[in-house]
């Protein structure tokens, strides 16, 4: 006799014997409703906060009733496994939420002026009282002074990444990864202040007869700085995870590195180095402090990078925003919600673009 009939003598194993007891939907459901209805009656009731803290109290009353219900009816470790899963899928939803939140209230408040004025004219004899004015000459400086930052930026941090990777060994490489790490937490008007004290005020009267001089380039500048060391470690990480296997395949076939590195492992982490790049990009697009420094916003169109004021969406959602005139906050609440979708197209075609391109293709 087997040790399973000995402890089980006289059970049938069937289907229906083996099946353990489930805790049914209607029951987390009410579990659900009512643990938010006491959060709504607490919170509410008693004044002490508005519905995002309902929705907190009530995640966490769910939680504890959840475990209680599920093990009257599971067990313990089923329950807790019940628990912990509600607790994972609670968190998530949690996380989408303020994401939901920005993005609905940009296009409510944003279509308002989603316009072709908006896109077509500038603010250049635009007065308080005049509800028309755009941000075309915003969009011109941000496309300018990012793309421009993206040409300096993405070679320099690429190849960077691939010393430290590929070539990098001893305390030099050690002490460039420590200062990449240290200018990723650099305040953005910290990059501002030193290309203003380096440019503008050294660099930029050779140029301009004596006279130091705001431009769209120095503003490109700034945001090459702050885009670097996001490149350089997003890449590094990347190149990390390029398997061995590859590598050491072409360079048993002949292949030199410096072709290995071109055509088998920078094909191979393109996603990845295009998505660390698109991270930059974005971060580069929304700064303000280092465009108001060196580049000084304008109200016309400049299409000159090299020469006179300039402005970006960032800065004018920044300007718009604190304008006294009551046409000011839509136009601010339109630039914001371009400056994202701006964002997310070149995000999409770069994604493409990667797609394209991977190895196995």
């Amino acid at each position: 006799m087997s040790l399973l009939e000995r402890e089980l003598s006289g059970v049938v194993m069937t289907p229906d014997n083996i099946r353990t007891r489930q805790l049914p939907v209607v029951t987390n459901i009410l579990v659900a409703v009512a643990a938010f209805a006491v959060a709504a009656v607490v919170v509410l009731g008693a004044g002490i906060g508005n519905w995002v803290l309902v929705v907190v109290v009530g995640a966490v009353l769910y939680l504890v009733g959840l475990y209680v219900a599920a093990s009257r009816v599971e067990g313990k470790r089923p329950a807790k496994n019940r628990t912990m899963k509600a607790l994972i899928y609670s968190a998530c939803i949690l996380a989408v939420l303020p994401l939901a939140s920005v993005v609905w209230t940009l296009i409510s408040k944003g279509v308002e002026r989603l316009d072709a004025n908006f896109f077509s004219t500038s603010m250049n004899n635009i007065g308080a009282r005049d509800p028309e004015g755009g941000a075309y000459h915003a969009i011109i400086g941000t496309l300018e002074q990012v793309g421009i930052a993206t040409l300096i930026a993405v070679p320099l941090g690429v190849l960077g990444a691939i010393y430290l990777v590929e070539y990098g060994r001893g305390r030099f490489a050690d002490t460039v990864r420590f200062f990449v790490d240290v200018m990723t937490g650099i305040p953005s008007i910290v990059a501002g202040l030193f290309i203003l004290s380096f440019w503008v005020l050294i660099v930029s009267p050779w140029f301009n007869d004596g006279q130091p001089r705001f431009s769209g380039f120095a503003a490109a500048l700034a945001l090459t700085v702050l885009m670097l060391p996001t490149i350089v470690r997003s890449t590094e990480e990347m190149l990390r995870l390029v398997p061995g296997p590859l590598r050491e395949g072409s360079y048993a076939l002949g292949v030199p590195q410096w072709k290995t590195i071109l055509k088998v492992v920078l094909p191979t982490a393109l996603p990845g180095i295009v998505t660390g790049v698109m991270l930059a990009i974005a971060r580069a697009a929304g700064e303000t402090a280092p465009v108001l420094l060196v580049a000084g916003g304008a109200a016309a169109i400049n299409f000159d990078p090299f020469g006179g004021n300039q402005q970006s969406l960032a800065l004018f959602v920044y300007q718009q925003a604190g304008d006294a005139s009551r046409y000011a906050p839509a136009r601010a609440w339109t630039a914001a919600l371009t400056l994202v979708a701006l964002v997310l197209i070149l995000t999409i075609a770069a994604k493409l673009l990667a797609r394209r391109n991977k190895l196995s293709r």
